[in-house]
C-alpha cells in the first residue's frame, strides 16, 4: 500500500530522515503539544493517594520517561512491535476515574499505586496477545466511520483547549479570567500570523514559536510560573517499583482491562486517522504492530512508575498542520521524554508554559483533527442516505459526553468508562451502523439524497 503511494526509489515522507536541528525542534514541538496531557494524570492520581511534593514530582518523572520509551516502540518499532508512524504515546486519560476509584477503595492508600501498576501489567500482557485478533477490525471502519471518529477525535479535544485557556486551577478566583483568555486569545492570533505570513520551517513550527512568544507575553503579568525550575533536581532516574512491589486484585484488573479495551478502540482510530493525515493509510499489520506498541509499552510502564500507555491524539492535529511527517522527528520528542524524565529540571521548563498559552495553541491543534475527519467524510459517500445516518447517529452519540458530562451519571462505574468517552461510544455507534445499513441485508446501493432531513416524497420524485 506505502508503494503505491511513493514513486519508485524514493522514500516516503513518514521515513524520510530531516536534519537534526529540524527534527529536535519539531519534536519539541510535539513534546509542548502534549506535555500537560502527560502530566494531568499523574497529578491527579498522586493528589488522591496523598502523595508528598516531592513524591508527585517523582510519579510525573516517572510518566514523562515511560512515554517516552513507549514513543521509541511506537516510532522506531522492534520486530512486530510499532506502527512506524509519527505517533506520541503517553499516558491515556481514560484510566484517570477507574485509577482514583481503586484509590477510594484502597483502605491503606500507600498500597494503592501497587494495585494500580498490577492491574496496568496484566491488562498490557492481555491486551499485546489480543492485539492480532483486534486489529481485524479495520475492515469495519470505511471511510464514513473513520471520518465520523478523526471529527470526533478532534471535537472530543477542544474542550480541553477551552480549559486550558481559563487557566490552571479550576477552583481559583480567577479561572477564566479576561487575563486568561486574553493570553489565551494573543498565543493564538500569533501562531495564526506566522501560518500565515511565514514560509518554510519557521512555519512549519508556529505552535511553538507561538508557545514560546505567549510565555513571554505572560511573564510582565507574572501569569508565568518559574517555581518548578528552582525547585526541580538536576538528575533523578525512576527506580523501579519505588512505590513497592505490584499487587494483584481482580477487581482492579477487570477495571483496569476495560480501560484497556477503550485504549485500543481509541488508539486504533487514532491510527486510522494519522494514516491518512501522512498518506500511508494504516492497514491491519500496521494496526496490529502499533496495538503491540501500546500494549507492550502499558505493561513495561508500571516496572518504572507509569501508568497505562496509548496514542496522544492531539498530536496528529500537529502532524496535520505543520506537514512534518516523518516519525524520526516524533522519535526525537520520543528521547526529549525520557532525558525528561531523567532529568526533572528540564521537564520542568515544559511546565514553565502557562496553561492560556497552551490552550491558545490546543484550538489551532486540536481544530486540525477535526478537519481531517471532515476531509474524510467528503470522500465517506455522503450522497447516500445511510451514510448520512450513520454521521448524524455517531457525531450525536459522541457529543453526548462532552455537552452533558452527566448524562451518564446513573450507570455502573464500569459502562461509564467507555460511556464517558466521547470516541469510544461514537466510534462503537459508527461501526455498528455501518455494519446495520450498508452490511447486513443490503440488496443493493444505497439510494442518494441531497439533503439528510429530504421527506418519503421528496426522494420519490427525484427517483
Amino acid at each position: 500500500m506505502d508503494e503505491a503511494r511513493t514513486p519508485a526509489g524514493s522514500t516516503h515522507p513518514v521515513d524520510e530522515k530531516l536534519p537534526a536541528l529540524k527534527m529536535a525542534t519539531s519534536g519539541l514541538q510535539h513534546v509542548a503539544a502534549m506535555y500537560a496531557g502527560v502530566v494531568a494524570p499523574p497529578l491527579i492520581v498522586g493528589a488522591a493517594v496523598g502523595l508528598s511534593g516531592a513524591e508527585l514530582t517523582f510519579l510525573t518523572g516517572a510518566c514523562l520517561f515511560t512515554a517516552g520509551l513507549a514513543t521509541f516502540l511506537q516510532t522506531l518499532g522492534i520486530w512486530k512491535i510499532g506502527a512506524r508512524l509519527p505517533f506520541v504515546n503517553g499516558v491515556t486519560f481514560a484510566g484517570v476515574a477507574p485509577m482514583t476509584a481503586i484509590v477510594a477503595s484502597t483502605k491503606d492508600k500507600s498500597d494503592a499505586l501497587p494495585v494500580i501498576f498490577g492491574a496496568v501489567i496484566v491488562a498490557g500482557l492481555l491486551g499485546f496477545l489480543a492485539a492480532p485478533v483486534f486489529c481485524k477490525a479495520i475492515r469495519f471502519f470505511p471511510p464514513v466511520v473513520t471520518g465520523s471518529v478523526i471529527t470526533l477525535i478532534g471535537v472530543s479535544l477542544l474542550p480541553v483547549a477551552f480549559g486550558w485557556a481559563q487557566g490552571p486551577d479550576p477552583a481559583a478566583g480567577d479561572y477564566g479570567s479576561p487575563s486568561h483568555l486574553a493570553l489565551a486569545g494573543a498565543t493564538l492570533l500569533l501562531v495564526l500570523l506566522l501560518r500565515r505570513f511565514t514560509r518554510g520551517f519557521v512555519k512549519q513550527i508556529a505552535v511553538l514559536l507561538g508557545m514560546v512568544a505567549g510565555t513571554l507575553v505572560a511573564i510582565p503579568f507574572g501569569m508565568a510560573d518559574f517555581g518548578p525550575v528552582t525547585d526541580a533536581r538536576l538528575i533523578g532516574f525512576p527506580a523501579p517499583f519505588h512505590f513497592g512491589a505490584p499487587q494483584f486484585q481482580l477487581a482492579a484488573i477487570l477495571s483496569m482491562c476495560v480501560v484497556m479495551v477503550v485504549s485500543m478502540t481509541e488508539s486504533t482510530a487514532d491510527m486510522l486517522a494519522l494514516g491518512e493525515v501522512v498518506e500511508r493509510p494504516a492497514d491491519e499489520r500496521t494496526i496490529a504492530a502499533g496495538l503491540r506498541a501500546d500494549t507492550l509499552g502499558s505493561a513495561l510502564s508500571p516496572l518504572f512508575n507509569g501508568f497505562m500507555c496509548s496514542a496522544f491524539a492531539q498530536n496528529i492535529g500537529l502532524v496535520a498542520m505543520t506537514r512534518i511527517r516523518s516519525r524520526f522527528v516524533v522519535a526525537f520528542g520520543g528521547g526529549f521524554l525520557v532525558l525528561m524524565g531523567l532529568c526533572p529540571a528540564a521537564a520542568s521548563l515544559i511546565a514553565v508554559v502557562p496553561r492560556p498559552v497552551l490552550g491558545g495553541a490546543g484550538v489551532v491543534l486540536f481544530g486540525s483533527v477535526a478537519a481531517s475527519g471532515i476531509q474524510t467524510l467528503v470522500r465517506a459517500g455522503l450522497d447516500k442516505d445511510n451514510n448520512v445516518l450513520i454521521v448524524a447517529v455517531s457525531l450525536a452519540a459522541g457529543i453526548i459526553p462532552i455537552t452533558a458530562p452527566h448524562f451518564y451519571h446513573s450507570f455502573p462505574q464500569t459502562a461509564r468508562i467507555v460511556l464517558d468517552s466521547g470516541i469510544s461510544t461514537g466510534c462503537v455507534v459508527a461501526v455498528v451502523l455501518n455494519l446495520l445499513f450498508n452490511h447486513v441485508g443490503t440488496g443493493g446501493e444505497a439510494r442518494e439524497v441531497t439533503h439528510p432531513l429530504e421527506t418519503a416524497e421528496e426522494i420519490a420524485a427525484v427517483h
